[in-house]
């Protein structure tokens, strides 16, 4: 009897050890890290968050398209992470909704991603000139335009939008929820908060005092009234009670993209200028630009 208690407690760690390699391994997550460039054009270093996907530390060859998500004003470069942003997208992979794929969320301040009025903040030219070839060279991304999309919120949105018009050649994609688009420019009265409130979230980027003309050249849509856009996917939303009126601005880009007759998807739903309706409708945002990868040609040469 002692040596077959014996002989079956000498078994017990091949037991166990069968069982652990039986047993399926905990599913791969999603991980961030916050670094900082140091940059020669803004003359200071930029912290940006890269949120990597579920594969990215198990197949180490593996190359990734590669999304720029820029957050509105008054946010940052983490926005993701303590909005509950990232947990969605961790969803959407884990549901094989879209596929994998770098998100970068560089940090932008008040710049809405221009060069500003004073010359004094280069942002378009930071970002372009040493962001991306900063952080495609760092993380494994494929780097060519059809493995390369653009988004954003708000002021976001308007960024995103502003540089994929004036940059087509590097963007598979544009996607912009809520983007900070304006119809008309207005006449500011004391009397009309409305108006008052859609100058305070332009920031100081278009010049003190607001300087209409700057402002008309940055716009995305008086790019879009030129730009050749072909080849770009192109999507954008707002809600129909936006605090800031933006759904107006939305509505004169769609019925100028429909005019050219460039394609493009554009919708109006109900919802304010608050992160409830941005992470209703970050899906589609991120689907938009999964579906972008997906169809891109294999043949595309890097940008540059």
């Amino acid at each position: 009897m002692n040596k077959i208690r014996r002989a079956a407690w000498a078994a017990l760690p091949m037991f166990f050890l069968a069982c652990l390699l039986c047993a399926p391994s905990a599913p791969a997550v999603a991980r961030a890290e916050c670094v900082s460039l140091s940059s020669k054009i803004l003359a200071r270093a930029v912290p940006y968050c890269v949120l990597l996907p579920p594969s990215y530390d198990t197949e180490k060859t593996r190359r990734y398209p590669i999304l720029y998500l820029l957050h509105g004003l008054g946010d940052n470069d983490q926005f993701l992470i303590h909005s509950g942003g990232m947990n969605l997208v961790q969803d959407l992979w884990e549901q094989h909704a879209i596929g994998e794929f770098l998100i970068v969320t560089p940090a932008a301040g008040a710049s809405f991603y221009i060069n500003s009025h004073d010359g004094k903040r280069r942002y378009e030219d930071f970002f372009l000139q040493e962001l991306m070839p900063g952080v495609e060279k760092r993380y494994r991304a494929q780097a060519t335009r059809g493995s390369r999309g653009i988004g954003g919120i708000s002021m976001g949105g308007y960024g995103a939008l502003h540089i994929a018009f004036r940059h087509p050649q590097l963007f598979s994609a544009v996607a912009a929820l809520s983007a900070a688009l304006v119809e008309k420019l207005p006449n500011i009265t004391a009397e009309n908060s409305r108006h008052m409130s859609q100058l305070r979230v332009l920031g100081d980027a278009f010049g003190t005092p607001f300087d209409a003309a700057f402002w008309n050249q940055n716009d995305p849509v008086t790019i879009a009234r030129t730009a050749n856009l072909a080849g770009l996917k192109i999507y954008f939303d707002c809600g129909t009670e936006d605090d800031y009126g933006f759904e107006a601005g939305a509505t004169v880009l769609d019925k100028l993209l429909t005019a050219r007759h460039i394609p493009h998807e554009f919708h109006l739903y109900p919802g304010g200028h608050d992160w409830t309706y941005f992470a209703e409708h970050l899906p589609a945002l991120l689907e938009l630009e999964s579906h972008a990868f997906d169809s891109a040609t294999p043949h595309q040469s890097p940008a540059r």
